[in-house]
C-alpha cells in the first residue's frame, strides 16, 4: 500500500472511536479471556470439523505423552496437533465473517473459504508427517 492509502485508513478508523477498545489492563485481559472461552465453546458446539479434530487431539496428545519420545519430539507431536486446532479456529472465523457479509454465492467468498480450508488441510498434512515420521523412527529403532 502507498502512504496515501494508510492515511485514508487512519482517517476512517481509530481505536479511540471504537466502543469495544476501551478496556485496559486486567479488565482487558478478563474480557479477552471471556471472549476466548466463548469462541471455544461456540466452536465445539457449532463446528463439526473442529469436533472431529478435537477427538483426534484427545487421542494423539495422550499418546504423545505415553510413548517414549524425547522432549523435542513430544513438543513437535503435540504442537502439530495444536496447530491443526488453531488453524481450524482461524478458518471458522473466516467462514463466519464471510457468512456475516452474505450467504449469496460469490467467487471471492468461495476463494476466502477455500483458502481457509486449504490451510487446515496443510496443517493436517504437517501433523500427519510428524506423527508418521517420528512413530516410524520409534518403531524401527530397536
Amino acid at each position: 500500500m502507498q502512504d496515501q492509502d494508510f492515511e485514508h485508513v487512519d482517517a476512517d478508523y481509530s481505536t479511540d472511536v471504537n466502543p469495544h477498545k476501551g478496556n485496559r489492563g486486567l479488565t482487558r485481559a478478563w474480557h479477552a479471556a471471556r471472549n476466548s472461552w466463548s469462541g471455544l465453546v461456540f466452536t465445539v458446539r457449532e463446528e463439526s470439523a473442529f469436533r472431529q479434530e478435537l477427538m483426534l487431539a484427545a487421542g494423539l496428545i495422550p499418546l504423545a505423552l505415553i510413548l517414549p519420545f524425547g522432549p523435542i519430539e513430544r513438543l513437535m507431536l503435540i504442537g502439530s496437533v495444536a496447530l491443526v486446532l488453531i488453524i481450524e479456529f482461524v478458518n471458522s472465523g473466516v467462514e463466519a465473517a464471510i457468512d456475516r457479509i452474505s450467504f449469496d454465492h460469490h467467487g471471492l467468498s468461495k476463494r476466502a473459504k477455500d483458502y481457509g480450508s486449504a490451510a487446515v488441510m496443510l496443517a493436517l498434512l504437517l501433523c500427519a508427517m510428524f506423527w508418521v515420521t517420528l512413530t516410524w523412527q520409534l518403531l524401527t529403532k530397536g
